[in-house]
């Protein structure tokens, strides 16, 4: 073994294309997207919704969540087994996922059962039983969930420093699966309601990708789409408004914790932001990766932590911001000073050359990697249809980002960074670093030994 040695120079980017969309409607309006290539015997089919948590009052947290995850026990034909055995009879692969912004529900298989599984798919979608049973079953889950996430310190974190961090009533000041006093009074009549206004052809879109034949493949998804029709209620704007815009401490007291958990952050962007890739590259350069401004200082230089991150976190409305990492009790008030530390100097000074040329590289790198499968691709389609982002986003997406400049980060930092409205949260033994923090002058530090369902509460 050889010592001293550097390592390889990167190679050329690999080549990549995005592919191309051919967009289509049915007969009841509804959109479809195809994709048609060369990508192995397995097709997804995708229906996306946008039925997600923010079309969801604080009263009902987590409904959107809860009615997603139910769609998988049973239609008004099938039962829960049933479907279950349906789908293993075409070799499919079921998931449903719901964000802040929209639900998913997709299946996977061999080319040649996609006409089957498509039929499935789409009746989960516009016939789903919620049988009392069954829905139950998945509201346990969901509770379940909630308890453990108040037992777990990065959850607890995660979670106080979206309650801290936006203002009462604030659609993002709450868990996006909900909390146990808004699961609790949650039945499958709720479901259904909320299916029956949100869960309609105009606010929908089916997506296929695969090695297809586009007219086969729309035969198919007009039999079991373009029959449906609903009309779906127009979906409430989100409320991101800030709790504060002064900078404030929150320390979430867990006695005898022998780790602090650390968040630092306030509201962030939202999707439709004009600066989006100057943002990404900005904080892939501050704490989106491993040879990030923040990992370099608490990881490696200061021996503080085994990971510190930062994201923007963008939704129809603005996300948080936040840095996020764990350190032992004893240096919590140390490498909350260098998170400070880091970033009031990108702020002020930005990043340099070879910061920025780096993190293009890297997205535009890394870019075909997370579109290798037929799943993968749909996803990226389906936040295209959610956002509004356009049939070539993604075909220009390299463009994008190597257009990016030095200028553009640093002025990115100064418009989407505040260090003056830094809103810090630390989980942990308040005995151990309440003074620690105090010391620092970062803003007026408030002792909880626990904390609010969240906001609207």
């Amino acid at each position: 073994m050889s010592v001293g040695r550097s390592p390889p120079s990167a190679g050329p980017i690999r080549p990549y294309e995005f592919p191309r969309i051919d967009r289509r409607r049915l007969s009841n309006g509804m959109d479809v997207r195809l994709v048609s290539q060369d990508t192995g015997p397995i097709m997804t089919g995708m229906i996306v919704l946008r039925a997600g948590e923010t079309a969801v009052p604080a009263r009902d947290a987590g409904l959107a969540a809860l009615t997603g995850d139910a769609l998988e026990g049973g239609t008004s034909r099938l039962s829960s087994k049933e479907l279950a055995r349906a789908l293993e009879d075409v070799g499919a692969s079921f998931g449903a996922a719901t964000g802040w912004d929209s639900t998913t529900v997709a299946v996977s298989c061999h080319a040649e059962h996609l006409a089957r599984a498509m039929p499935l798919l789409a009746e989960m979608v516009r016939r789903p039983a919620f049988e009392e049973a069954e829905f139950e079953r998945y509201r346990q889950q969901r509770l379940a969930t909630a308890v453990q996430r108040r037992m777990n310190p990065s959850a607890l974190a995660v979670d106080a420093h979206a309650r801290f961090v936006f203002a009462d009533g604030a659609t993002y000041g709450r868990p996006l699966g909900g909390v146990e006093a808004s699961l609790s009074h949650l039945g499958a009549d709720n479901a259904r309601a909320f299916a029956g206004c949100r869960y309609g052809p105009a606010e929908a879109a089916a997506v296929i990708v695969g090695n297809l034949d586009p007219a086969d493949t729309m035969a198919v998804a007009e039999e079991r789409l373009g029959g449906w029709q609903r009309r779906v209620e127009a979906l409430p704007e989100p409320n991101a408004n800030p709790r504060l815009r002064d900078r404030a401490v929150h320390v979430v007291n867990r006695p005898g914790s022998v780790q602090s958990q650390i968040r630092v952050g306030h509201v962030g962007v939202d999707r439709a932001v004009d600066d989006y890739f100057a943002t990404i590259v900005l904080n892939l350069i501050l704490g989106g990766s491993f040879s990030s401004r923040l990992n370099l200082n608490l990881r490696e230089r200061h021996g503080f932590t085994y990971g510190v991150t930062s994201s923007f976190a963008p939704r129809r409305g603005r996300g948080p911001f936040a840095v996020s990492t764990a350190v032992e009790n004893a240096v919590t008030g140390a490498a909350t000073a260098e998170i400070f530390r880091e970033i009031e100097g990108i702020v002020a000074s930005g990043a340099d050359r070879d910061e920025v040329e780096t993190a293009r590289n890297y997205l535009a790198g890394v870019f075909p990697l997370r579109l290798e499968t037929t799943g993968q691709i749909a996803s990226r389609i389906a936040g295209m249809i959610v956002y509004d982002l356009g049939d070539d986003y993604y075909r220009s997406y390299r463009e994008r980002v190597e257009r990016v400049t030095r200028a553009d980060v640093a002025a990115a930092a100064r418009r989407h960074i505040r260090p003056a409205e830094l809103c810090t949260v630390v989980v942990g033994d308040a005995a151990e670093v309440a003074g620690q923090l105090e010391r620092l002058d970062i803003g007026p530090v408030h002792v909880h030994d626990e904390i609010g369902p969240g906001a609207g509460e």
